[in-house]
């Protein structure tokens, strides 16, 4: 192996690195919210804004000061409010009912038969369909570190794409949202970068 493909090599595994550290820190914000170890861990986060999309570096700092400002009975109050509610939430994460107006329906039918076919196992004690918004980030961070990007693209493409928009829409706009319009926007510059990665390869 030349340096050159070791050198493209070391690049793209540090790439795939930081996709899945993002992945899975959405996942964990948009599963549950934020206690005060994360809070300060988000509030004094370093990132290498000369190295990412200014979109991208813009969201990262909001993220960052709005974590500097939230306590974790806020964030807590926030997220029942978001995505819970009495009923409901603000804010309904699920595949299904962005795609259908529905829950459970045929979007989480063909989910979990990718889901089989690609060995992932629902977890004992997990209350919500697995197209959860967040469960669909912890699957493509696991994808990121697992598979190759014809898979991650299909995953994506066909889970993902066609609505996490309005989602990171909805969440910005709620009335309670705060921290979470904070989250909502890096998700959404995050999912572009990613849904134009997937777009543009040639498989």
């Amino acid at each position: 192996m030349a340096m050159q493909d070791i050198a493209i090599e070391d690049v793209t595994n540090e790439d795939n690195q930081i996709r899945q550290s993002i992945y899975g820190l959405l996942a964990h914000l948009f599963r549950q919210a934020p206690d005060e170890q994360s809070l300060d861990w988000l509030s004094t986060l370093e990132t290498e804004g000369d190295e990412q999309p200014a979109g991208m570096a813009a969201a990262w700092s909001v993220l960052k000061l709005t974590a500097s400002n939230t306590t974790p009975a806020q964030a807590a109050d926030e997220y029942q409010l978001m995505f819970i509610g009495v009923g409901r939430g603000e804010v309904v994460p699920f595949g299904s009912w962005y795609l259908t107006g529905s829950l459970m329906e045929l979007p989480l039918a063909l989910l979990r038969e990718d889901l089989r076919r690609l060995g992932y196992e629902r977890q004992d004690g997990t209350k919500e369909p697995e197209d959860h918004f967040a469960a669909l980030l912890e699957v493509m961070a696991m994808l990121v570190e697992e598979a190759n990007e014809a898979e991650q693209a299909y995953f994506f493409n066909r889970h993902i794409a066609a609505w996490f928009e309005r989602l990171c829409e909805d969440t910005k706009r709620a009335h309670a949202s705060v921290f979470y319009a904070a989250v909502a926007e890096l998700a959404q510059r995050f999912l572009m970068i990613e849904k134009t990665r997937f777009t543009q390869r040639p498989w």
